[in-house]
């Protein structure tokens, strides 16, 4: 649902713009970490309550990956662990939190810490930060009081029909629930002692893996995160050699293995990184290399967890799959 009233807040004076829009005033592109900083904070604060809305909900969160492009280097842990319970893993799609946390959360994004969201409260209001200290906010109320105080706050205030960081779906990717047809197929996949990978993407940018086998199915399944991205694999090799042997000459690759004491690892590696992820996964049980290039790197299934009441309430999409073949009917396990 589009808000009706959508600003642009920021620190730059509209008068400091070019011809072609482009800000030439003294400001930085960081925050101050102090009273300009607070500012902002403080609309987002005064917008909410204008509002009426006292909780937002996390959608979309990412972090950043093996490159980050914030002009501030990330906190450890990307600054998570005292705002959520269980800290990355308590940073996911559908995650309702109170306004002070939600505006610390904000803190963070505009500090360039390594995550960002956006965070809404359905049909009423939303906000996140773009690049260069710019926050978008959006109202299902016109916040007159709102605008006056962050006037007085010596911020500036722009119109807009929308936010260009409005979600907008993968148009190639796919909605196939993770329910329980998808889990009865990884279910037979498994079946008579083999085994398949498990990706679950549960932040953009971040997975955490698991080798499936038939008496470990619905025990991962209940540990999976809300709203996660599923996507399955064939199963690691334990021949090393050959795993290795496979690696290219260059390009990006994504390693994946299982080390002596059973934990799954992985790390994405190009040509120069090469030879540390070869020693890695040199002493390992079983591993697998996967192709970082979208045209190349095609699951075997991909779903999305739904809710608890079976309802897909995420609005990111999984990869396509061999199984999104049109001869092929969804979670073909055969």
């Amino acid at each position: 649902m589009q808000l009706s009233y959508v600003f642009r807040v920021s620190k730059y004076d509209p008068a400091d713009r070019d011809d072609h829009g482009h800000y030439t005033g003294v400001e930085d592109i960081t925050s101050d970490h102090g009273e300009v900083e607070a500012a902002y904070l403080q609309a987002v604060q005064a917008f909410a309550a204008d509002t009426g809305v006292d909780r937002l909900t996390v959608r979309e969160p990412e972090v950043s990956s093996f490159v980050h492009f914030g002009v501030e280097a990330p906190l450890d842990g990307f600054g998570l662990g005292t705002l959520l319970p269980g800290g990355l893993a308590g940073f996911h799609d559908g995650a309702e939190v109170p306004l002070d946390t939600a505006v610390e959360l904000v803190r963070l994004m505009l500090r360039d810490s390594g995550a960002w969201c956006r965070l809404e409260a359905e049909g009423a209001f939303a906000v996140h930060i773009g690049w260069d200290q710019y926050l978008y906010i959006g109202s299902s109320q016109p916040c007159h009081a709102a605008l006056a105080h962050t006037r007085e706050l010596g911020l500036y205030l722009e119109r807009l029909d929308a936010s260009p960081y409005d979600f907008e779906p993968d148009e190639d990717g796919v909605l196939w629930p993770g329910d329980d047809d998808f889990w009865s197929g990884l279910r037979r996949a498994v079946s008579g002692g083999r085994s398949v990978l498990l990706e679950e993407i549960y932040v953009q940018n971040t997975s955490r893996w698991h080798r499936l086998t038939s008496d470990t199915v619905d025990t991962v399944r209940a540990a999976l995160a809300p709203r996660a991205r599923l996507a399955v694999w064939p199963d690691l090799s334990s021949d090393i050699a050959a795993v290795l042997e496979a690696l290219p000459a260059e390009g990006l690759i994504e390693g994946v293995w299982q080390d002596k004491d059973g934990q799954i690892h992985s790390a994405i590696a190009d040509e120069e990184e090469f030879p540390e992820l070869v020693a890695r996964i040199s002493d390992a049980d079983a591993a697998a290399l996967l192709s970082m290039y979208v045209d190349e790197r095609v699951p075997l299934l991909s779903a999305v967890m739904p809710d608890s009441d079976g309802v897909v309430r995420a609005r990111w999409r999984a990869e396509r799959s061999l199984d999104d073949l049109p001869q092929k009917p969804p979670h073909s396990a055969a």
